[in-house]
């Protein structure tokens, strides 16, 4: 199939190619969020690169998606359960903390996601620490973060617990660093520059 490569296509002319080309391209994401992205792209005044990034961006979070939800699949886990952030507090004020403590302890492998994006209160990474301290040797821990070490500071704000924590994931531990960079920093420092260029 040939899609139309004419200058001034109709609207309706351009959204069919669009439709067809990713189709053609397998762009699931894009030809279903491409209306809403144009319309919030006109509202915002973005410009034709601004756009672009946010329309590629859209294609990649939800390539990310479904290579995890795969990879969650293909790890044939017998069940996946979440653990919210609050959980061990609210544990602990109606005095479940050790019942709570002793099920995190019991699964085979725990995964800890987005460490070092939120700040958590002393009494948090107390809990954390306790969890982590009583799998040490006995379960396993999965741990992402964008941050590196030394930026966990601005998670556990005391130094001593922070450096207790990291102590107990690294020692006998195995460290994978990508090295990628973020696309989302780069999209959102390129829409910063934008206005200053504009100007």
């Amino acid at each position: 199939m040939t899609l139309p490569r004419q200058r001034g296509l109709t609207e309706q002319a351009a959204d069919a190619a669009i439709d067809t080309a990713c189709r053609m391209l397998r762009l699931q994401s894009t030809r279903n969020e491409f209306t809403e992205i144009v319309d919030r792209a006109m509202k915002d005044q973005m410009t034709y690169r601004g756009f672009l990034a946010v329309l590629l961006m859209a294609e990649c979070d939800d390539r990310a998606r479904c290579r995890s939800e795969r990879r969650i699949k293909a790890a044939s886990f017998p069940r996946e359960k979440a653990l919210l952030v609050n959980e061990p507090g609210e544990a602990a004020d109606e005095k479940q903390l050790t019942k709570t403590i002793a099920r995190y302890c019991r699964v085979d492998l725990l995964c800890i996601d987005e460490l070092g994006y939120m700040e958590l209160d002393r009494h948090g990474a107390e809990l954390l620490f306790q969890v982590l301290t009583e799998r040490e040797e006995k379960n396993s821990v999965a741990i992402a973060s964008n941050e590196s070490f030394s930026g966990w500071t601005k998670t556990f704000t005391d130094p001593r617990l922070c450096a207790a924590i990291v102590d107990r994931l690294t020692f006998g531990g195995t460290i994978i660093e990508t090295g990628t960079d973020s696309y989302r920093l780069a999209s959102t420092r390129a829409r910063a520059e934008e206005p200053a260029k504009a100007g």
